[in-house]
Parts: structure tokens; C-alpha cells; sequence
């Protein structure tokens, strides 16, 4: 049984929306609900790198170096032209990822999560922005709470998938 179109949507939006956060979350969010369960349709396609566990690990880690470098003084701006394109791509990928291994048009999940990702880089750094500025709070204690939410959503995006993505044997 595979997703329904809506529910893949859904997970392409959101995996976009990680990215404009946390690059390397969205690659690592849908790499690691991936390899968890082989879809024979994204196995015979250039995207098959994304069911391997190894592949998965390694996106992890860089997630989470990511978390922590976030934080630094020296962490650039996320709009920055370079900085914008790698989220774009990001989303782009995990949203490709989600419709081709269900058997659907990978273009159309890329687009959707590089849409996602590209609103949600400008929206979440100008609401970080604006908190810091009416919260007074430091800087790097409204990043926690935009990693809370990246991972809140990731935890989500998992234990959705858990009964709902397709299981191929």
C-alpha cells in the first residue's frame, strides 16, 4: 500500500519547512524514515542513496552538527544567496525522495519541498529575528527552540510514516 498523494504532500511541505530551519535535517529526516523500509521503486532510481542506512547515519550526524554550529557566534546568515540555495536543495531532495519511493513523479516532491524550504528560510529567520528584538531573549536560546520545533516535527514525520508508508518486502 503507498501514501496517499495528500499525505506525501504533507510530508514534502514539512520536510521543506525543516530545511529552511535546519538544512540537513529534511535529508536526514527522510533518509533515516527510508531506510527503515526498502521501496523497491526508489531502489532502481538515482535517489536509492537515500535507503541505505549508512547514507542515513552520516546525514544524521551532520544534522546534529548542524544543531550545535547553529549556535556559534561565527554561524552565517541563513538568507545569504548560498546559504538559501543548499536549503532549497535540501528540501528538494527529501521531497523527491518521499514521491519517488512511493512511485510518483520526483520533480513534483523536489519542487514541493524546495518551495517549502525556500519560504520557510526568509519566514523563520525573521521571526527569530523578531523575538530576539521583543523578547530580549539571547539569540541562541531562540535557536533551541527552532530546534525543538525541527526536531519535534522530524519525531513526528517518523511515527507518522510508521504505519502509513508503503512496506515493500
Amino acid at each position: 500500500m503507498k501514501q496517499k498523494e495528500s499525505t506525501q504532500i504533507f510530508e514534502a511541505v514539512n520536510l521543506g519547512i525543516m530545511a529552511g530551519m535546519r538544512s540537513n535535517s529534511a535529508p536526514a529526516t527522510a533518509s533515516h524514515i527510508l531506510s527503515q523500509q526498502y521501496s523497491p521503486e526508489l531502489g532502481k532510481s538515482p535517489l536509492k542513496f537515500m535507503q541505505l542506512p549508512t547514507v542515513s547515519n552520516v546525514l544524521k550526524v551532520l544534522a546534529i552538527g548542524e544543531l550545535i554550529g547553529d549556535k556559534l557566534p561565527g554561524a552565517g546568515n541563513r538568507i545569504v544567496p548560498v546559504s538559501v540555495f543548499f536549503r532549497c536543495s535540501a528540501g528538494a531532495l527529501a521531497g523527491a525522495s518521499i514521491f519517488k519511493a512511493n512511485g510518483n513523479n520526483a520533480f513534483k516532491g523536489a519542487l514541493i519541498g524546495a518551495v517549502a524550504a525556500f519560504g520557510s528560510t526568509f519566514a523563520s529567520f525573521y521571526m527569530r529575528k523578531g523575538v530576539v528584538q521583543t523578547t530580549g531573549l539571547y539569540d541562541p536560546i531562540v535557536g533551541v527552540i527552532e530546534d525543538a520545533i525541527v526536531i519535534g516535527s522530524a519525531n513526528y514525520l517518523n511515527k507518522n510514516t510508521e504505519s502509513e508508508f508503503p512496506v515493500f518486502i
